[in-house]
């Protein structure tokens, strides 16, 4: 390990460049994942067949008699299904919406059968680029582009398993939001009501734009290998983290950032000899915490996704394809977002077939806002589903 005078020697050279990338792996523990397999291979919107898929997921309370209380509760980029819980052997982090789901919360289990499922091509049990294909390889490069179209044909095979004909409601913010859109319009019969917090209709030039350096990063570092680094013991975890860097800027508001950090040094170090200022110090943790728990080659596969991300593609365009959303339909968007601004999620209202303003979650934390403030989100999470019993 080098180090820089001024500046104290970290882990990020240690472990992490040797070994496995992150993620959930066969023979780790299996905390409390579940998992359904597809018994054909899945027609892919490329034309592809994309075979062995498993789908991992969680569930929290119980289907009712009727099979008409389950909500479907869709995670973000880098999220996982486990929405509520804490950290422990097989889940790397506590919940990420802990404070939503349980007894007499906004997602009451005492009324709801909640299920959450890691996303196809994820890292934390799911078919992803890091599983292994038929030929007992990883898939690496081999794994083929998906949309998310095809995320919600994949995710429909739990619905089944469980005996789900119709989610009472299917909720996510960010990437979750976008396949919140896709569940209902891709398959209408199979959702009541969603939430959609925090995402565009489609993604524009400016989001494609910055995701463009995140996906260089990780294909620029050494240990790429062109997708295929699984089988070589080393990954791609520096341009991962210089990805994680950049996106971290946009899911934060400019006002927290200054209040929280300003233009102090990071302690024990001096800018300009070497050293960090706090907020590259804490840039720098919130790369390593990610390398170490998310797939690079994941990463890559569904930022492709949500770059590609347009529910009015083959519908006639957005306007026309939000007509065809569920009437009960709520849309949030954080005041401080400034990589999808609320004026996307006024879009999305505007058009609905009942519509209306997108609501405001009022945080200084920019887009992470909606994985933050979750009293506000609770309170929509129970506008939308107060009579649904």
């Amino acid at each position: 390990m080098t180090t820089t005078p001024g500046r104290p020697a970290t882990r990020w050279d240690g472990p992490l460049r040797e070994g496995p990338a992150g993620g959930w792996r066969d023979g780790d523990p299996l905390g409390e994942r579940r998992w359904v397999h597809l018994p054909a291979p899945l027609e892919l919107e490329s034309g592809q067949a994309l075979p062995g898929v498993r789908i991992a997921y969680q569930t929290w309370g119980r289907l009712n008699t009727r099979r008409d209380n389950a909500v479907l509760v869709l995670h973000a980029l880098t999220g996982d299904s486990h929405v509520a819980g804490p950290a422990g052997p097989g889940h790397p982090t506590p919940g990420w919406w802990d404070g939503l789901v349980g007894p007499g919360l906004a997602l009451d289990t005492d009324r709801f059968l909640v299920v959450a499922p890691n996303i196809l091509g994820g890292c934390q049990g799911s078919t992803g680029p890091s599983s292994t294909a038929p030929d007992q390889r990883p898939w690496g490069s081999r794994f083929p582009p998906i949309t998310l179209r095809d995320t919600v044909r994949a995710e429909a095979a739990v619905a089944d398993a469980l005996g789900v004909e119709r989610w009472a409601a299917v909720v996510g913010g960010s990437m979750g939001g976008m396949r919140a859109l896709e569940w209902a319009l891709t398959l209408p019969d199979r959702v009541d009501r969603a939430l959609v917090l925090a995402c565009p209709a489609a993604t524009t030039a400016w989001q494609i734009a910055w995701t463009s350096p995140q996906l260089h990063a990780v294909r620029s570092d050494p240990d790429w290998f062109g997708g295929d680094y699984h089988v070589t013991g080393r990954a791609p975890v520096d341009g991962l983290g210089v990805a994680r860097r950049i996106a971290h800027v946009t899911y934060r508001g400019a006002g927290e950032l200054d209040t929280r950090f300003g233009r102090r040094p990071q302690d024990g170090e001096e800018p300009g000899r070497g050293g960090r200022f706090a907020v590259e110090s804490y840039l720098d943790h919130q790369a390593w915490k990610l390398a170490r728990r998310f797939d690079p080659a994941s990463y890559v596969v569904l930022t492709e996704a949500m770059n590609g991300h347009d529910v009015g593609r083959d519908r006639g365009g957005i306007e026309r394809a939000l007509k065809d959303m569920p009437e009960r339909t709520l849309v949030a968007g954080v005041d401080t977002d400034h990589l999808y601004p609320l004026t996307q999620q006024e879009e999305i209202a505007r058009h609905l077939p009942v519509p209306g303003r997108a609501r405001v979650i009022s945080s200084p934390y920019g887009h992470d806002g909606f994985l933050l403030a979750v009293d506000r989100v609770g309170e929509l999470v129970r506008e939308l589903l107060d009579d649904a019993d």
